[in-house]
């Protein structure tokens, strides 16, 4: 048996560049990691520290109170029928779920051991797989860079696992058309699993789910990292298929996977509020706006995405971390190198909207005296 030969964390590889950048007066601003900046709701983090939960060992699936909030979002926030809604467990953040399920599906499914993902697309899909034992498929992306799972093969898709979608796409914006690929995996007898973290941040179309689409056979994965700026806290859930929430939360009450007692009390709150939500949205779309001026102004292909809260830019005459090492050097400004998001992004760099405006407004100033 091969040694599993662990990679170095993405953006690790990016520290150099964060000193270089650093040396601007005014030090680096960080369009890199879509780390929230702004508030969360006051009411949460009071919340912390007077559930009185914190002596107990909390429920692995989650408490009855955090997951009939989280029942009440899907529902009032996503249209969602109430008995789609039955079957739903809480999970420490997303990322951790991404990263386990592999693992854990494939004890139900041990002849399986392929996971399909976009083949542009958040890098924790394919370390999932590999943290798994698992082969890592990319779905190739068609001309709209939307999933063209024609072109998956018969052999792959009789090992697949599972399929992950995301939509709104991290890093492309891009949204998937859910209802051919839930078709696909029905008939295919694939699992799609549906990343949902960003679907309240749409630009032009209304927030949806995988869910519209009915519970057989799909799991939509949701987050108050991005929509609540609560990314410390570690909350988030699952629902959909009965047998796979079931056998997920089986698994994971065994491993000792649970939300802590005081922040499932807290995100219950977070998950019942939408002001802070739509408030939010407009501070992302108002960023968004700016930053795609600016780097249109510095002659990169890039445009409005559907959703989500970042840019994803293209230049014909540098490869992404020349891109990278030039922001750095000449504007003080640290972004994400595409090559994280796929072998095919080598000319891409991804522009997280997730600084303070002061801080949007010190980049502009800097670009502005450079041109």
């Amino acid at each position: 048996m091969k040694n599993f030969n662990l990679p170095p964390y993405p953006y690790d590889l990016l520290n150099p560049h964060r000193e270089l950048a650093q040396a601007h007066e005014g030090g680096a601003i960080d369009l890199s990691v879509g780390t929230p900046c702004d508030p969360p709701p006051s009411a949460v983090i009071a919340k912390l520290s007077s559930s009185n939960s914190e002596k107990g060992y909390p429920k692995s699936i989650g408490s009855d109170k955090y997951l009939d909030a989280c029942r009440g979002w899907l529902t009032r926030r996503l249209n969602i029928k109430p008995d789609y809604t039955e079957a739903i467990a809480g999970c420490i953040g997303t990322k951790e779920f991404v990263a386990s399920v592999p693992n854990d599906l494939r004890l139900k499914y041990p002849e399986k051991d392929t996971v399909l993902y976009p083949s542009i697309s958040y890098p924790s899909y394919a370390m999932g797989a590999a943290l798994a034992g698992c082969r890592a498929v990319p779905v190739p992306v068609d001309n709209q860079l939307r999933l063209d799972i024609a072109q998956v093969d018969e052999e792959d898709i009789r090992r697949a696992l599972l399929l992950w979608v995301n939509s709104p796409s991290n890093p492309t914006g891009v949204l998937e058309n859910t209802q051919s690929l839930v078709d696909w995996g029905r008939n295919h007898d694939v699992p799609i699993f549906s990343d949902e973290c960003y679907v309240e941040f749409t630009w032009e179309d209304p927030p949806s789910t995988i869910l519209d689409h009915g519970v057989e056979g799909v799991i939509a994965v949701h987050s108050l990292s991005k929509r609540s700026n609560l990314a410390g806290l570690r909350s988030g859930f699952y629902a959909g298929d009965p047998d796979i929430v079931h056998w997920l939360s089986e698994v994971r009450k065994h491993a000792g996977k649970m939300i802590p007692g005081p922040v499932q009390a807290a995100s219950a709150l977070a998950w019942e509020d939408d002001a802070h939500v739509d408030e939010q949205r407009a501070i992302y779309e108002s960023r968004l706006e700016t930053l795609l001026d600016l780097f249109q102004q510095l002659g990169y292909i890039v445009n409005k995405p559907e959703g989500a809260f970042y840019l994803w830019a293209k230049s014909d005459k540098s490869d992404c971390w020349s891109i990278l090492a030039d922001l750095a050097k000449e504007f003080g400004v640290i972004v994400t190198p595409g090559d994280f998001f796929g072998d095919i992004c080598g000319q891409n760099v991804r522009i997280a909207a997730v600084q303070p405006d002061p801080i949007i407004s010190l980049l502009q100033e800097r670009i502005h005296a450079r041109l």
